[in-house]
């Protein structure tokens, strides 16, 4: 076996694990209006349990349903109705071999339903939190009570067919908040001294414990470091945080970072601008010190490196968090030698954006989350079919897969000489390397499915009647905007497509037009090049805009925003310049370019005009879909379907998802 450390079963109190890969909390916002989980939840935890996974954990277990929520899409966790779906649940995961964990947890500070029905919250001492909610210090009999919430809560997971619990030790939440310098201020036996704030997390584990019974396995996740600058604790902490949990525990999840504080969150998430497995280092350091087994997590994709932190120890396990939504399958690949089949996180966000502003989870290369219930009881296709398929990029190459996974006959035609479309053109850039990666592992499918390839032949309306197809997909793509600037068409004027290629294009002193995803991506990718660059946008605010109270109040609301719209990825490009000053980027929003001269670029805001120095022009403002081209193929088969950009230009999860649907659907009639 090639990763024989990463499947050495390991066991944990008295539960045996097959293997060392986890599936780290996830909660799913998908609820009930009574926040419990639905059979749509129970599939999203099942599908991880077949792919392999030693344990899957259900995250956002509140075990204090009056003060123990954020904000509305977290499980109520005290409530006996609740038994029926988390046993449905638990007995899902533990039937494919996998250990069911629940985690249990609570807001503190942080309970933001309280506060919105109340008026107040509980805290550590009287105050005003920074948004105006009054604060009551909590009195021993509310730290009491908090204590046995947990431990009523472990009782009733493990009631409902649970192996282990998971307390959320770490990010901000209750038990972090009682162990933090930063918001533990009290002064009697539950603060004051490390001892004393480690006082409440030991008295809960206890409570659990007893609840439990011996050797019920215990898992509790921290942050090994919360990355909040002055106000936060380091590493050394997290150590001290650690020994004192060691022995009383079975398992030490060692996670980073603070889920209120956005430079903080983009560590306990990490964003594509981050190395793989930045936060190891968190884990191996604690592992020095402590007998209890540790696990680490956060931007974990690759077995081989997998493999690498268990065998020399930096870890005991590996958890995963977006890659489980990736590719669910890993370590059945990973097991089987199929490991270049796994598809890997781009960490683009977009299930976080999606989850933020729709309450569902949804995976831009992997379009069976979301629908995992649908896929399980897929009807068989009645009738199979020829599908040609014009153009192979992102959603090209996933319907072809698709049509063929489903029996149909293929033929799929690329105008170009390889596959990947127009995102190709990004090969280059560092902190997109997992996307160059997943239009490799889409094109090496292709190469081992029954799908016939033609590179450099563009579709015509003759060719494709020709063929007499039963069906046509047309996915040929967009191409970039010019805007109509004076001077746009000056030598030193790019599309961004054309500088992603050859950044040589690109001279020190650089504008892009546009502040969009693309134009952003840009920018920061010739800034770590030591080029000087400009961004203009038109808008008053880019994706990467800190929040003004408007915008804070939309996304608080759920409100009018488009679905899809990037906002994590935005605040992770906003939160990589703030980290890195030194790099000479600036985004100037509100502003219109009036022409492209031979000393740079003439541009208002409300200052008026004046002119920025440049030596290139880049324009990123958009893309025109190829509608009238994808229209022509219309009329030469009896089913024709258009997808992704040529339809409307929008983000990869569109495009995978149009594919995969519309491939689903050949055949049902």
């Amino acid at each position: 076996m090639k990763y024989k450390h990463l499947f050495e079963p390991i066991q944990l109190g008295r539960q045996y694990f097959k293997n060392r890969i986890f599936a780290s909390p996830q909660d799913f916002p998908g609820l009930t209006p009574d926040r419990f989980l639905t059979k749509d939840g129970t599939a999203f935890y099942e599908r991880k349990a077949m792919g392999g996974f030693a344990s899957v954990c259900v995250g956002d277990f509140m075990v204090d349903s009056r003060a123990g929520h954020s904000h509305p899409f977290q499980m109520r966790g005290d409530d006996v109705k609740g038994k029926v779906s988390l046993t449905l649940t638990a007995n899902a995961i533990t039937r494919h071999g996998a250990v069911a964990s629940v985690e249990l947890n609570h807001a503190g500070v942080n309970a933001n339903l309280m506060a919105e029905r109340e008026g107040f919250i509980y805290g550590f001492t009287d105050g005003v939190r920074p948004d105006g909610v009054p604060i009551r210090a909590m009195d021993e009999a509310w730290i009491e009570h908090l204590i046995k919430c947990f431990a009523t809560g472990a009782a009733f997971a493990k009631q409902c067919g649970f192996n282990m619990v998971t307390i959320h030790g770490g990010h901000g939440w209750l038990f972090s908040q009682f162990m933090s310098l930063r918001d533990n201020k009290r002064t009697d036996r539950w603060g004051g001294s490390f001892e004393n704030r480690m006082r409440f997390p030991l008295a809960a584990i206890d409570a659990i414990r007893r609840a439990v019974g011996p050797g019920f396995p215990i898992e509790i996740r921290i942050s090994g470091a919360e990355y909040l600058g002055d106000e936060g604790y380091d590493l050394d902490y997290g150590v001290a945080i650690a020994k004192a949990l060691d022995g009383k525990v079975d398992l030490i999840h060692v996670s980073a970072g603070h889920h209120e504080i956005d430079a903080a969150s983009m560590v306990t998430h990490p964003s594509m601008f981050m190395p793989d497995g930045v936060n190891v280092h968190l884990a191996a350091e604690i592992k020095k010190h402590v007998v209890t087994p540790v696990a680490t997590v956060g931007a974990l994709t690759d077995p081989e490196q997998m493999e690498e932190i268990i065998a020399s120890g930096q870890a005991d396990i590996v958890q995963l968090g977006r890659q489980t939504l990736a590719d669910p399958d890993l370590p059945l690949k990973a097991r089987t030698g199929r490991e270049d089949e796994i598809a890997k996180c781009l960490r683009c966000y977009n299930c976080f954006s999606y989850s933020t502003m729709g309450g569902v989870f949804y995976c831009a290369v992997n379009p069976v989350i979301g629908n995992e219930l649908e896929c399980m009881y897929e009807a068989p296709v009645r009738r199979q079919k020829t599908v040609l398929i014009a153009g192979g990029g992102i959603g090209g190459m996933q319907a072809a897969l698709t049509a063929s996974e489903r029996g149909h006959k293929v033929i799929l035609w690329e105008k170009s000489d390889r596959l990947g479309g127009v995102l190709r053109c990004e090969k280059n850039i560092p902190f997109k390397k997992h996307l160059e990666e997943y239009l490799e592992l889409q094109a090496r499918l292709l190469s081992r499915a029954p799908v016939e390839v033609r590179l450099n032949t563009a579709v015509t309306p003759e060719l494709a009647s020709s063929l007499r197809p039963d069906v046509i997909i047309a996915a040929l793509g967009s191409r970039p905007v010019k805007p109509p600037i004076p001077g746009i068409d000056r030598e030193n004027v790019y599309g961004a497509e054309d500088v992603y290629n050859k950044p040589e294009l690109a001279g020190k002193k650089a504008v892009i037009l546009g502040g969009g995803l693309v134009g952003l991506e840009l920018g920061v990718y010739l800034a770590q090049t030591g080029r000087h660059v400009t961004v203009i946008e038109m808008l008053p605010r880019t994706c990467a805009s800190e929040d003004d109270k408007e915008t804070s109040e939309r996304f608080s609301a759920f409100g009018g925003m488009v679905v899809g719209d990037p906002l994590v990825h935005g605040i992770s490009i906003r939160e990589y310049l703030k980290a890195h000053p030194e790099l000479n980027m600036k985004i100037m929003t509100s502003t219109k370019a009036l022409e492209i001269t031979e000393k740079g670029i003439v541009v208002e805001d409300c200052s008026g005009a004046r002119t920025i120095e440049a030596d290139t022009i880049i324009y990123a403002v958009g893309q025109k879909p190829l509608r009238d081209e994808a229209q022509a193929l219309s009329h030469c088969a009896p089913e024709f379907y258009a997808l992704g950009d040529c339809v409307t230009p929008r983000n990869i999860f569109s495009a995978t998802q149009a594919a995969w649907t519309v491939a689903r659907d050949i055949g049902r009639v």
